[in-house]
């Protein structure tokens, strides 16, 4: 089983082995799952910001200040009523109920 010594500044030099097997290269992120109370699994993170790119279609047009605030809006109100519990068909919703 390969191991490692904790630094004084909290550093640790990941044995070759575990490297290896984890694809893990200089500058690679890693990440320490809990997987159980006070232990821990090691991840390469995998995923960049920079994978995002292109995800989001680009408009055709800019829209105004206008126009994002009452998207946000919108939006925002969605996410309040989504959190309201379910009522009977006919009966109002939020504080006017």
């Amino acid at each position: 089983m390969p191991t490692a010594t904790l630094t004084s500044k909290g550093q640790v030099t990941i044995p070759v082995q575990v490297r290896t097997a984890l694809g893990l290269d200089t500058g690679d992120k890693i990440d320490f799952v809990e997987i159980e109370n006070g232990q821990y699994a090691i991840k390469p993170r995998t995923a960049s910001i920079r994978d995002l790119e292109g995800c989001i279609p680009k408009l055709d047009y800019v829209p105004t200040i206008e126009q994002i605030n009452a998207a946000i809006g919108d939006g925002a109100a969605e996410n309040y009523l989504a959190t309201l519990p379910a009522s009977a068909p006919g009966e109002p919703q939020g504080e006017a109920a």
